[in-house]
C-alpha cells in the first residue's frame, strides 16, 4: 500500500510523519491511553501482535473499515478493556496488505480496507470455536475491572464538562474532589498491604 493510505481517520488521510516518535505522539494526543494503561494494566491476558492481526481480519470479514474504525470497534467489543494503539494497529494493517490478505479501496471519499480471498482463506483455517480476541481480553479483565474502567471514563467526561462550563470556584472544588479521591485510593492500597 502507498504510504498515503495509512493512517486514515474517518476517511481523511493524516499526513505521514517520518520517525516513530512524532507519528505515535500525534495519535496519542487524540486517542489518549485507556484506564489502567489498557491491556497491560488489567490482570487478564496481555494483547499480542497476533491478537490485532486476528481482530482486524475478523472485523474486515464483516465489512470494509479503515484503521480508525477498527480501533473503535475493538474498544467497543472489548467493553473498553482493549484499546490498541495506532502504533500497533497501522503496522499490522500494512503487513496484512503486504501479504495480500487485505486491500484498500475507495468508497464514498474514504479509503477503506477489505478482506481478499487469501484473507478469507486464513480465517477459514481458524478454529471454529476460537473466541474473538476482544472477547478474550474482556473475559481476562474481569467484571470488576471493566466496571471500574467504565467509571473512570465517566469521571473523565464529567471533569471535562466542569473545565469547559464550570466557574472558577467549581473548577477548584473539582480539583479538591479529585485530589481527595486519589489520596483515598492510595490509602486503600496502603491499608491492604498492611493487612497482608
Amino acid at each position: 500500500m502507498h504510504e498515503s493510505n495509512f493512517p486514515t481517520c474517518g476517511g481523511r488521510p493524516k499526513r505521514r510523519h517520518h520517525g516513530h516518535g512524532s507519528h505515535h505522539g500525534e495519535f496519542a494526543h487524540h486517542f489518549g491511553g485507556p484506564p489502567f494503561g489498557g491491556p497491560r494494566g488489567h490482570r487478564g491476558r496481555k494483547a499480542r501482535r497476533g491478537d490485532i492481526r486476528a481482530a482486524a481480519l475478523l472485523l474486515l470479514a464483516e465489512e470494509p473499515r479503515n484503521g480508525y474504525q477498527l480501533m473503535q470497534e475493538i474498544e467497543e467489543r472489548s467493553q473498553g478493556v482493549w484499546r490498541p494503539s495506532p502504533g500497533s494497529v497501522y503496522p499490522t494493517l500494512q503487513q496484512l496488505e503486504d501479504e495480500g490478505l487485505v486491500r484498500s479501496k475507495e468508497s464514498g471519499g474514504q479509503r477503506l480496507l477489505e478482506l481478499t480471498d487469501a484473507g478469507r482463506a486464513v480465517l477459514e483455517g481458524r478454529a471454529k470455536d476460537a473466541p474473538p480476541p476482544w472477547e478474550q481480553m474482556a473475559e481476562g479483565a474481569g467484571g470488576r475491572t471493566i466496571e471500574l474502567g467504565s467509571l473512570v471514563r465517566q469521571i473523565g467526561m464529567a471533569v471535562m464538562q466542569v473545565m469547559q462550563a464550570g466557574t472558577e470556584a467549581q473548577v477548584e472544588e473539582a480539583r479538591k474532589i479529585l485530589t481527595d479521591s486519589r489520596r483515598s485510593l492510595y490509602k486503600l492500597l496502603a491499608e491492604d498491604d498492611g493487612e497482608s
